[in-house]
């Protein structure tokens, strides 16, 4: 059966799913309720050294119930997608109902912020699964990469293809689903005598025909990984920092977790009250559009069924909307804003410039590839996180360096940005070019 016949099929069932989950529900006396169930197939092919070591399929697919009675909810799941299997999750979630607080705050989401509309938004591109031309495009790229003879070894390249369907219902009356896919390929290689590196590169995407090339994601792991050899300490010192593209998405994911509903309702966050405020220099703006063709973290409804909307996070260096579930937003008194499941597709106005003019408008400093630890402080926004990448000198790379930390205040990082290359990663769900911010501190030895 080919996989769009299979995935047309599943989509039949699982709304059958869902229909009797939501049914089960009402005999049952529940308020309200909501189903999310997904079905997904895929392959998993690893080697190393031109062995193969991981060879995986997978066929599987999970249901949730959330029941609610009288603002008190039960939540129960279910590998199992039988019809007695459904039912007695359903049965599980309402008897869970009996005994939890009330909470003024839970429930679905409101009926009028319910999609109406489900665009096809391309995401569905599925792959043959067969076992032997994945392996073979592994091997190959392992064995582009280590035809440099500076690289020492492979730790091994990764190739991934998956497709499967998801839908939702709830007791408004909302049911629907859409087919997806995701593929990847990624290759770690090992480089050095005495001193050994290892880096990696990768692609990821909707359609196996739109990832990068073996040759060009060898050529990078390469790159990447004897750019490493002979890394530096250096003294500690405050400098220019730019965040090299691969790390910049990252930056900006501390906005994502700071201005989430679950952060500032429960007080926790650096942002409390920032609405309309600015943050980031008058020139910076972050465009949200979830309905990119083709796009990672594009979707039709966020998982709460709520229809999203294109629109700007950041404008002229202002926030201009939280990130609101149902949930979140209710606690909040405001409204949900479609971000239940996560944030759809951010882009980040760029200056225009390359990295390399970027460098050189840093002119000395530090370029940030990698970054390591978890030493953020949402709540009070200080930033000190373990750190590689090179030294900069008169816009030109000097030397790797190792072993550094790199500390500010998210605060102070986001309004002291000076500029933003155009080498955005389109394969990120927040595409930023690498990020020059002004002066921060990095502690070497």
């Amino acid at each position: 059966m080919s996989p769009e016949k299979q995935v047309s099929q599943e989509l039949s069932q699982l709304k059958q799913a869902v229909e009797l989950a939501l049914e089960q529900a009402k005999q049952l006396g529940a308020d309200e309720s909501e189903v999310s169930i997904s079905k997904q197939t895929g392959i998993c092919v690893a080697t190393r050294d031109q062995q193969v070591e991981t060879l995986e399929f997978n066929h599987d697919g999970a249901l949730g119930i959330a029941v609610y009675s009288a603002n008190c909810k039960g939540s129960a799941s279910t590998s199992d997608l039988s019809p007695e299997a459904i039912k007695n999750a359903v049965k599980a979630a309402y008897d869970i109902s009996q005994y939890t607080s009330k909470d003024s705050a839970a429930g679905i989401a409101d009926k009028q912020l319910l999609a109406s509309d489900i665009p096809d938004l391309e995401l569905f591109h599925p792959h043959p699964l067969e076992p032997d031309y994945f392996i073979d495009v592994a091997k190959q790229c392992e064995d582009i990469a280590l035809r440099n003879p500076q690289i020492k070894a492979s730790d091994g390249a990764n190739i991934n293809s998956h497709y499967g369907v998801k839908v939702y219902g709830n007791s408004h009356g909302f049911l629907a689903g859409y087919p997806t896919s995701r593929h990847s390929i990624s290759c770690m290689l090992i480089a050095g005598e005495k001193e050994m590196q290892r880096d990696y590169a990768y692609s990821v995407a909707r359609d196996f025909a739109d990832l990068d090339s073996i040759e060009t994601i060898a050529a990078k792991a390469q790159q990447k990984t004897l750019g490493r050899l002979n890394s530096q300490k250096i003294s500690t010192c405050e400098v220019p920092v730019v965040f090299d593209q691969d790390v910049a998405s990252g930056l900006f994911g501390h906005l994502v977790g700071a201005i989430s509903g679950g952060n500032l309702y429960r007080r926790s966050s650096f942002l409390l009250d920032s609405l309309g405020k600015q943050l980031f220099p008058s020139w910076l703006s972050i465009y949200e559009d979830p309905f990119i063709k083709k796009g990672l973290s594009s979707t039709p409804f966020d998982s709460e069924g709520v229809a999203p909307t294109a629109k700007h996070i950041i404008a002229d260096g202002n926030l201009e909307t939280y990130l609101l579930t149902s949930y979140s937003a209710r606690k909040l008194g405001m409204q949900s804003t479609g971000h239940a499941g996560g944030i759809h597709n951010w882009k980040v106005k760029h200056s225009g410039i390359s990295r390399a003019e970027l460098l050189k408008q840093m002119g000395t400093g530090l370029l940030v590839t990698e970054m390591m630890g978890q030493g953020v402080n949402t709540v009070t926004g200080d930033y000190s996180r373990g750190a590689a990448g090179y030294w900069v000198e008169n816009g030109e790379i000097a030397f790797p360096v190792h072993e550094i930390t790199v500390a500010s205040t998210l605060q102070e990082m986001f309004a002291n940005i000076v500029a933003i290359a155009d080498d955005f990663d389109k394969e990120s769900a927040i595409q930023s070019g690498s990020v020059l911010i002004s002066s921060m501190k990095v502690a070497g030895s």
